[in-house]
């Protein structure tokens, strides 16, 4: 219920807690919210409201439990937590959520020396993909280096970036061995903790299965010590040489690989139609599809034939 006109906000807010009369709660709990809420001054009658809800269950629950009914007993966190995974089965989670949510507003408005708001940390973007005028770009300044290894080895960064997402300690670890024929495409196998074996976007399994030739059982960006960090600096480097092309970023070659597989399953389309923005829900959802075969990946994922190759564990 909103303020009469010319009414103070003070005193509208101050007459919805004395006539909020709960059905449910009993009048322990209900002294309590009234006495809690009114200390903690909210802006508005409707934050009265909420708030004296959300104490009123908290008070109902820690009178099951045997707590006194008070705010340093009641809002402390554990209790808090305690009251929020209890609810569980018994409120919806949007509740719970909404209910925690309130009473830790509630704890803070009395807390005699409240803690600091949490400082706002910046969350880590996507990076932007690469155009494919870039990435063709880049491919052409691979196939001017001046020797064929040079060439062949800066061939593999893009194609294994961008064509399979691969990179960091994985990029510097594989040999040309690890990219076979297989299940209709062209397959990368990653060792390592996470370990599987990545299809080759079409555009890519040419160029990226000359370097793999050449390669053979040695490593395909270079090398003889994979642990360096620095091993692909130097290619990197002379593939950023053109003005008219952004530096080369391993990230970047990611990003376009994830941009593309993203392009091609169409995931743009659903989420949009399905209202979902964040990716946690994305993966809540996965959890619960049967396991994709690497035949049905591969033909998913660019696969545009090819032979049977040497198996590898994904």
């Amino acid at each position: 219920m909103s303020p009469q006109l010319g009414e103070r906000v003070p005193d509208a807010v101050a007459a919805a807690i004395a006539r909020w009369t709960p059905r449910s709660a009993s009048a322990g709990a209900t002294a309590f919210a009234r006495a809690a809420v009114a200390r903690a001054e909210p802006a508005t009658p409707a934050r009265a409201r909420s708030l004296l809800f959300a104490a009123a269950r908290l008070a109902g629950f820690g009178e099951r439990i045997g707590l006194e009914p008070c705010a340093e007993a009641l809002l402390h966190p554990s209790v808090i937590e305690r009251f929020s995974v209890e609810a569980e089965g018994v409120l919806s989670p949007a509740t719970r959520r909404t209910l925690r949510t309130n009473l830790r507003a509630l704890a803070r408005g009395l807390g005699a020396h409240p803690q600091p708001a949490p400082v706002a940390l910046p969350r880590e973007r996507a990076k932007r993909p690469y155009g494919e005028a870039q990435i063709a770009g880049y491919l052409r300044l691979a196939r001017a280096q001046p020797t064929p290894a040079r060439r062949l080895h800066a061939q593999a960064l893009v194609c294994l970036g961008a064509g399979a997402g691969i990179v960091a300690g994985e990029l510097r670890q594989l040999r040309g061995s690890d990219v076979v024929s297989r299940s209709g495409g062209l397959v990368v196998c990653v060792a390592g903790r996470r370990a599987r074996a990545v299809p080759v976007l079409a555009r890519f399994q040419a160029p990226l299965a000359e370097a793999a030739a050449f390669a053979g059982g040695r490593y395909l960006v270079g090398g003889q010590e994979p642990e360096r960090k620095n091993l692909t600096d130097a290619l990197a480097a002379a593939l950023s040489r053109d003005a008219s092309l952004p530096r080369l970023e391993a990230g970047r070659l990611r990003a376009t690989w994830l941009s593309e597989c993203a392009r091609l399953i169409g995931l743009g389309a659903f989420m949009q139609a399905a209202g979902i923005r964040c990716s946690q829900r994305l993966g809540d959802l996965v959890a619960w599809l049967p396991e994709a075969g690497e035949e049905q990946t591969v033909a998913l994922l660019g696969g545009a034939g090819g032979g049977d190759g040497s198996a590898c564990a994904p």
